[in-house]
């Protein structure tokens, strides 16, 4: 039984991996969408389910407010003495930790380990009765880049024993060096981490006796003639029968970041990642693979929501929910929020729309809506986000119903590039996708001709979600399904 890379083709950026007992946890970056920390689950290492987040909210109020690609940045999932850590960097608050007895339904408690600005991509070790944390530095915050630090921990990981210490300088080697994880096998502490860049890097391994260092260097997985660019972050991740292998993510765009999973080869004690046609270099990126476990399962990400009684776990907002925006009465009830003139005209800060990530090549989305907009300038309808983006939607305007499609970017304010009167109280909002990144809009069954080209957002993928605003309070709209159709599946 094979499978085909991606194993995720949605965009979970920085996941990092761990097995308890048979199970398997991937954890990633949220960035500002809430709530905050997925935890996806797998069997098999290919069929994976959302199972929960970690927490509703970003622990700031700053985040009240839509701040694309801040926020949450490449946590770390590790188990340790009968609990469960993440471990999550703030880029301009710190690192915190998130922790848990009980990964699959337990309450996560957290607390503050580090406060500080630029200090990234935490992983921590436990070794000899001590523990050690491995960090990244974002040059946008701290004014370097290109370097690992070490820092050692109180085992409970809540207090801070010592300074961070240059482990590993990539500036001359591997510029751009960051999302370490950190492990031991035999006498070896192993850092995996990306350098070059997110789009044409690799990946590195360090090796050292001493966890202080010096690290010898090298690269074990990179393009080479695959069709795989990156490949970036990502886990070792050890399987029961003694092998390993490794996930990391690939940038493709508008669908984001896409995790792939490839087999390990050790070699004089480097793991070589991916096809290794020489064992004098690094391997490189696999489209398809055996499947390391042989289980089948059923585990998928939901990507149709029919609003009985709650939400589907794919669905996240931009921003902390400060106010009850919805309630379900026959289908999801969403209030048209009342916001200011300037979020009105762009949509893409607007902090309680309803966000799902891409998850097909080509599909279609059906969002079934019955309209009571009561108020001059309410609005509902659904949209493409990215860094730039369109919706489809009905506006009331002068006490009439208008059809409108408008378009806007992170940079401008939204423009109404269609408009015309609309009559009815019920509603399909259509969006198609075609491969690669085209995208057009529709309603009740019927596409205009328009063709717009999909972006992706801040560090992420592009989003497909829905809305209701206005200017005054009192309207709503009720959504009574979101229906995602595959319209050519390639895949296996």
């Amino acid at each position: 039984m094979k499978y085909t890379n991606p194993i995720i083709l949605s965009d979970y950026s920085d996941p990092d991996v761990i097995r308890y007992k048979d199970n398997f946890y991937l954890v990633a970056s949220s960035f500002n969408h809430t709530p905050i920390l997925p935890i996806l689950k797998s069997k098999n290492l290919v069929n994976w389910k959302i199972l929960r987040y970690a927490k509703e909210e970003l622990p700031f109020e700053k985040y009240n407010d839509v701040y694309h690609g801040e926020g949450v940045w490449a946590p770390a999932i590790r188990y340790h003495d009968g609990m469960f850590y993440i471990i999550v960097p703030y880029p301009d608050q710190g690192i915190y930790i998130y922790r848990t007895n009980d990964i699959e339904n337990g309450e996560f408690e957290v607390n503050k380990l580090i406060e500080a600005k630029g200090i990234i991509d935490p992983c921590p070790i436990w070794d000899n009765g001590k523990c050690y944390l491995v960090c990244g530095f974002a040059k946008s915050r701290i004014g370097f880049n290109s370097c690992l630090g070490m820092y050692e921990v109180s085992n409970d990981l809540k207090e801070v024993k010592s300074d961070y210490k240059i482990i590993f300088d990539g500036h001359n080697t591997q510029p751009t060096i960051e999302g370490p994880k950190i492990y031991k096998k035999n006498d070896y502490y192993y850092i995996l981490a990306p350098a070059g860049s997110v789009k044409t890097g690799w990946q590195v391994a360090l090796r050292s006796k001493n966890i202080y260092g010096p690290y010898e260097e090298k690269i074990v997985l990179s393009q080479q003639d695959s069709p795989i660019n990156g490949p970036h972050q990502g886990a070792l991740v050890d399987l029961l029968d003694g092998r390993d292998v490794f996930i990391h993510f690939q940038d493709l765009k508008a669908y984001g970041r896409v995790c792939h999973l490839e087999p390990v080869k050790w070699v004089n004690d480097w793991p070589l990642i991916g096809e290794v046609r020489d064992e004098l270099i690094a391997g490189s990126p696999v489209l398809s693979h055996d499947y390391f476990i042989d289980i089948k399962s059923n585990y998928k990400i939901e990507s149709s929501d029919n609003f009985k009684n709650k939400l589907s776990l794919m669905w996240q907002t931009p921003a902390n929910k400060t106010k009850e925006f919805y309630k379900f009465d026959n289908g999801l009830v969403l209030y048209n929020m009342k916001v200011s003139e300037y979020i009105y005209n762009r949509l893409n800060l607007y902090p309680f729309s309803l966000l799902t990530k891409l998850l097909y090549e080509s599909f279609t989305i059906k969002a079934k809506a019955k309209l009571n907009l009561v108020n001059e300038s309410d609005i509902t309808g659904l949209m493409y986000m990215g860094m730039e983006y369109a919706y489809i939607a009905v506006e009331r305007l002068n006490n009439k119903n208008y059809l409108v499609i408008k378009k806007g970017s992170f940079n401008n304010e939204d423009i109404t590039i269609y408009k015309e009167e609309y009559n009815d109280c019920d509603i399909v909002f259509n969006l198609k996708y075609i491969k690669p990144d085209i995208y057009k809009l529709g309603v009740n069954g019927k596409y205009f001709k328009e063709k717009y080209y999909a972006k992706a957002g801040r560090w992420i993928g592009g989003k497909i979600g829905i809305f209701s605003m206005g200017l005054e309070d009192g309207g709503y709209v009720t959504y009574s399904s979101f229906e995602t159709r595959v319209i050519k599946n390639e895949r296996k």
